[in-house]
């Protein structure tokens, strides 16, 4: 019966959000964009996605042959840009190249323009200063930053409900030095200190997701917190305590329950801000280490060579459609858990 009523309840809140037009489109739009990045080696690629030849079967896009292996004399990894490996390739078998025939650090040594040349046939949207193909870069860009944005939120979102949970539920001293350890930890300048640490220690991903979790799993506490004090009162949560369930038991099963209401609903904008703290980090240069895919670093070649225009229409572009689709999603994902929420056409 239970189950029965829960279902029944997530039920109403999927028809709230399915409702509401904007959002449900976005997320599928987003959840397209997601799988588009994480294919993103499959879809822009240098290298072929499946070869044959001389009757065997290659995948060179995940294992690193030889030129040997192709009829050349050299040990070191084939270069399949090469006209000899090309011609071998054809003459011997047959070969399946990705759509976007470049990788995020390939350089089209090929074009007859100078770096960064326009949109052609050869590169859809151009090239940077560096020669690399922006189209793949915004792919490869975009699954670092989704994964990266994903990793912060889930990791926020975890020691964030913990903290909220524990001061809300047990108050009085917890309570007051959380609270205190909290004004003094969002007072710190997070920019500033990744900077100096930034001269000390060279950022890669998970230096910089660790730091960006240390300064921004705040966010849910006052949220959590607040909804455990309401209902740690109730006459439920009395009487569950009164019969000896363990703490534990009851934070977990009677009151996470009701805050993840209210927290669920700012798991989008708090994504939103994740990506968003990423970019910004290597639109400054204390990003990720230099020559990763990113959309900071495009939206930095874009102010740099104000010249190429398309450089920072193609990373605003990219950024500014992501982020208002997981805007859309997060009031989709609000309304839906607002029970007194009115149906009405998405404008």
């Amino acid at each position: 019966m239970p189950l029965l009523k829960v279902s029944t309840v997530n039920q109403a809140r999927w028809a709230r959000f399915c409702h509401n037009r904007r959002g449900f489109w976005s997320l599928w739009i987003f959840l397209v964009i997601f799988v588009l990045a994480l294919l993103s080696n499959v879809l822009a690629n240098d290298k072929p996605i499946l070869a044959r030849y001389q009757g065997h079967w290659f995948v060179p896009f995940m294992v690193n042959y030889s030129e040997t292996t192709f009829g050349g004399e050299l040990e070191t990894p084939a270069d399949y840009q090469d006209p000899f490996v090309l011609n071998q390739l054809e003459d011997h078998g047959w070969v399946l190249w990705a759509p976007i025939r470049s990788s995020f650090n390939s350089i089209n040594f090929a074009t007859t323009q100078p770096f960064p040349s326009p949109p052609s046939a050869q590169n859809w949207l151009g090239t940077d200063s560096n020669g690399h193909d922006v189209l793949a870069q915004i792919l490869y860009g975009l699954r670092i930053s989704l994964f990266f944005g994903i990793l912060l939120t889930l990791f926020s979102s975890l020691i964030g409900v913990t903290a909220g949970a524990a001061q809300g539920y047990y108050g009085g001293r917890i309570d007051l030095i959380g609270q205190r350890f909290i004004e003094v930890w969002s007072g710190m300048p997070t920019l500033f200190l990744i900077i100096m640490l930034a001269s000390v220690v060279q950022p890669n991903f998970w230096w910089l997701l660790l730091i960006s979790v240390l300064s921004g799993w705040m966010i849910l506490v006052g949220v959590v917190r607040a909804e455990f004090l309401r209902t740690r009162n109730f006459d439920y949560i009395r009487a569950a305590q009164a019969m000896g369930v363990s703490d534990r038991a009851i934070m977990l099963r009677h009151m996470l329950p009701n805050a993840m209401v209210a927290t669920l609903t700012y798991l989008p904008f708090i994504l939103c801000g994740s990506i968003t703290t990423l970019a910004s980090l290597d639109f400054l240069g204390f990003g990720l280490p230099l020559g990763s895919p990113s959309l900071g670093t495009l939206l930095m070649e874009g102010k740099n060579n104000l010249q190429a225009p398309w450089l920072g229409i193609s990373a605003f572009v990219v950024l500014a459609s992501l982020l208002s689709l997981l805007i859309f999603i997060g009031e989709a994902v609000r309304d839906a858990f607002n029970p007194s929420a009115q149906h009405h056409e998405a404008r």
